[in-house]
């Protein structure tokens, strides 16, 4: 007997390992897709487009949130691995009702290293897991490490969106992620996805700005209009998987921040 506790805290019992696996969330399809879980993995989202193999070749279940419970009961899963807030709860627990669900909650570094060990227990690949869990701390406490001796932290802001403009607050994974690599969210005592102008950037002292790239796909374009209105901030781009996606994406994570930072110290000629 397997068991193991998701992270809402429900107890996921299964026989035997799974043979029959589908995944509702694209970071932790990229996550099974590192543990070896090829043959498992029966079916993902319309949004798990890494593998690419995968997402070619595997059957789609529908969107994160607009699942097609008939195909997935089609494909007969033995797990389904979802996330409490990029799916529907109200899917999920029709889903719960048939099929074992082990959900994911990730809101910083610690809980994600917990989900890719649960994941890595329930599918029998708890040494690959530890593996990836060793190599994603070991990356971020040099980058923590080399940037004690770097403060005052850049006072930094994140954009996901545009009309209107929306950053992120305290209670994100993301904003945990820019607290990792020495970075001063100067929104995180707001929560969620605040709405924010031109005004606020500038009174709140913005000294890095970061435009993710997902979902709102921001480009050169909107550095350069931006540039006019915060001629003191350093702009720059920002791949939104590597800052957002929790499962073993974190892998790239603290070497294309340490990139990141070496180019904000050359805009602007700094």
């Amino acid at each position: 007997m397997i068991q193991v506790l998701d992270q809402v805290g429900r107890l996921i019992q299964l026989q035997v390992y799974p043979k029959r696996i589908i995944s509702v969330v694209p970071s932790q399809t990229e996550l099974l897709f590192d543990l070896g879980l090829t043959e498992e993995v029966v079916g993902i989202t319309k949004f798990c487009v890494h593998p690419e193999a995968w997402f070619r070749q595997k059957t789609k279940v529908g969107g994160t949130k607009t699942l097609k419970l008939d195909v997935i009961h089609s494909l007969n899963p033995d797990l389904i691995i979802a996330n409490k807030e990029e799916n529907t709860q109200e899917q999920i627990e029709v889903l719960a009702q048939q099929y074992p669900v082990w959900i994911s909650d990730v809101v910083d570094l610690q809980s994600a290293y917990e989900m890719i060990k649960s994941i890595g227990s329930l599918t029998n690949k708890i040494e690959k897991a530890g593996e990836i869990i060793s190599v994603i701390q070991k990356d971020f406490t040099t980058i923590q490490n080399e940037k004690q001796s770097t403060d005052p932290k850049p006072r930094t802001a994140y954009l996901i969106w545009k009309d209107p403009y929306m950053t992120v607050g305290g209670d994100t994974f993301i904003n945990e992620m820019l607290k990792a690599c020495g970075l001063q969210n100067v929104y995180d005592h707001l929560t969620r996805y605040p709405l924010i102008s031109i005004d606020d950037l500038q009174q709140a002292n913005c000294q890095i700005l970061l435009l993710s790239s997902e979902p709102y796909p921001f480009t050169e374009k909107h550095i350069a209009e931006l540039n006019t209105k915060l001629p003191g901030t350093k702009i720059l781009l920002a791949d939104g998987e590597i800052l957002s996606w929790y499962g073993s994406r974190l892998l790239h994570a603290a070497p294309y921040f340490k990139m990141l930072l070496e180019r904000s110290r050359l805009v602007h000629g700094s």
